[in-house]
């Protein structure tokens, strides 16, 4: 690997011409040359492939006692602040990304605020709109709307910019918790994306919104004018009466 490594390099360097006495041309080369060369070096934050969310999520001991005792303080204000201070901001990067990943499955939402705001103060913290989609989609299925506001707040401050397939399953995920409204304000957000549209959270969002009929026809329109080509399947009209139906019922 190493030694495919420097091939690639010495075959860049000698497109490369270096002008250090030339601050305006650092680099006599192809553009496209010069951003690869740059990827491949410092790596990219919003990149899948590259983002720490993303990666498998191992806990170690000392992460293993830290979540125990986490869960155990909690209601026990000054002894969890206590603690906070003394063990968890000493916790290893790999430790507390699996530990706050561990809450958020367990869907343990207070202890996941709680991590969410250290994880944002740590030195090696950079924007990632992984981080911000599984803290928005734990926070849908358990209908926290107030911390949504501020998880929302904190990824506009910090200018994240979620892709289609992202805000695909973002919105899905309000849907599927019973907070359309809210899943429609993050839909609006997703039309003004600078990111090109897609067809497939498209239909992703079409599907959830199955139990709401007027608004998936907003949605169905907004799909046909982009994708005019494309079919739009809707299923029998005793369906949206049968959820409408449902949802009353779960309401009384």
């Amino acid at each position: 690997m190493l030694r495919v490594g420097t091939i690639l390099l010495w075959r860049l360097s000698s497109n490369l011409t270096v002008r250090f006495h030339s601050p305006s041309k650092a680099l006599d080369c192809p553009n496209h040359q010069v951003d690869w060369f740059i990827r491949s070096i410092t790596g990219s934050a919003s990149s899948p492939s590259l983002s720490i969310w993303r990666r498998k999520k191992e806990m170690g001991k000392e992460g293993l006692m830290v979540a125990k005792e986490l869960k155990r303080l909690q209601s026990n204000p000054i002894r969890f602040d206590r603690f906070m201070k003394s063990h968890v901001s000493r916790l290893l990067k790999s430790d507390l990304v699996a530990v706050l990943a561990e809450f958020q499955r367990q869907d343990l939402v207070f202890l996941c605020m709680k991590l969410y705001n250290v994880v944002r103060k740590e030195i090696w913290y950079r924007p990632d709109m992984f981080f911000y989609r599984d803290m928005l989609v734990m926070l849908a299925r358990n209908k926290k709307v107030d911390e949504v506001k501020q998880v929302w707040k904190d990824l506009k401050q910090e200018e994240v910019l979620f892709d289609q397939h992202t805000f695909g399953d973002i919105i899905r995920a309000f849907l599927d918790g019973g907070l359309p409204s809210e899943a429609m304000d993050i839909y609006d957000e997703m039309r003004q994306s600078p990111d090109p549209p897609l067809s497939l959270p498209y239909r992703v969002i079409l599907k959830g919104l199955l139990p709401y009929p007027e608004l998936r026809e907003k949605v169905k329109d907004d799909f046909l004018e982009l994708f005019p080509d494309m079919v739009v399947y809707d299923p029998p009209e005793d369906l949206f009466e049968d959820q409408e139906w449902r949802r009353e019922s779960e309401n009384d």
